[in-house]
């Protein structure tokens, strides 16, 4: 498709205060587009649009469980800028610690879906007539998780891959009006999600190191994404992936998956930093408030009798940039 220069044109970003959209919000605005800046903070978002500068940027307070704030926005956005042309999907929730299915909170699990695929489709749902009426764009943020394995961030993972899923959907129904839809798979970002992982929790930086090859283990700052994501609004881009070393395992990933898989499952060191995680949890809730049916222990087998690491369960920010992390116990929200 020609090119779709963004001077002139309205973009209504969700998250728009986290690390993520922060970063895109600045990028996008010294291209010139107008900006409605959507989040459940509305501090937040007013401090980035003074930043910005008041004269392109509309401040809106959205939380993407709620439908008719989403449709408010979408109006006031038109009201102000008189269309809105690009939507960016991007607010999301990660669960505060990791957790096996077993042992996850349901309220966490389910609260990740609601945000990070149910938020999304509402705030799609709610800018696509003006999307279609200007040929515009849509363009959702996943994450590689859309196809890699989501082991001990399953919610995370199965909400990231229904979006992917949800884009390409849109990118068919859409041709006919002439617009076009995006899927944005970030890697690693370098904000508050990622600090765990990078040093601040001994756990949960093992397991990304024996989950992830050491070229796909390293963090990009926010701004590289945010440079990717304006050239691929741009360019109407089905996929935008960053750091780019990830396109090959998205490209080959029915083949990289089922043997990522197995090899995941014959690791020696991985075992026991899950046992660790599931001990910890259920030794931290009493056996009368634990959903459903207790695991055994898991047996220790040769490979696997390694003593255990620290047993307490990894605190992970619920944001890849959020000024503050969630409250121990309680889902996230993020970028």
């Amino acid at each position: 498709m020609p090119p779709y220069p963004l001077p002139g044109k309205t973009v209504l970003i969700t998250g728009a205060a986290g690390g993520i959209g922060r970063a895109c919000a600045r990028a996008l605005h010294a291209r010139g587009a107008h900006l409605a800046l959507a989040g459940r903070d509305a501090s937040s978002v007013a401090t980035l649009a003074r930043e910005l500068g008041e004269g392109r940027t509309l401040p809106l307070s959205a939380d993407v469980t709620d439908r008719a704030a989403l449709q408010e926005a979408v109006a006031r956005t038109v009201d102000r800028f008189g269309r809105l042309d690009v939507v960016f999907a991007n607010a999301g929730s990660a669960p505060a610690r990791p957790a096996t299915l077993a042992t996850v909170d349901p309220a966490v699990f389910e609260h990740v879906i609601e945000v990070n695929l149910l938020g999304v489709w509402r705030t799609v749902r709610a800018a696509l007539p003006q999307i279609a009426a200007h040929r515009g764009h849509v363009l959702v943020n996943a994450s590689v998780y859309a196809y890699v394995n989501g082991a001990v961030n399953a919610a995370y993972a199965a909400s990231k891959a229904a979006v992917e899923q949800l884009a390409r959907a849109l990118r068919v129904e859409l041709s006919p009006h002439g617009a076009t839809a995006g899927v944005l798979y970030p890697g690693w970002v370098a904000t508050g999600m990622a600090r765990p992982v990078f040093g601040g929790d001994e756990l949960a930086t093992r397991m990304r190191e024996i989950g992830f090859p050491r070229p796909l283990a390293a963090a990009v700052p926010p701004e590289a994404v945010a440079r990717r994501v304006v050239r691929g609004i741009e360019r109407r881009s089905a996929s935008i992936t960053v750091p780019r070393r990830w396109q090959p395992v998205g490209i080959l990933r029915g083949l990289v998956n089922p043997l990522c898989d197995r090899l995941l499952i014959r690791d020696r060191e991985l075992r026991p930093l899950l046992r660790a995680l599931e001990s910890a949890a259920t030794d931290a809730t009493p056996a009368d408030d634990v959903p459903g049916p207790r695991l055994p222990p898991a047996p220790a087998g040769p490979r696997d009798a390694a003593p255990h690491p620290p047993a307490a369960a990894p605190e992970r920010p619920g944001s890849r940039a959020d000024p503050a992390p969630p409250q121990p116990g309680r889902p996230g929200t993020h970028r």
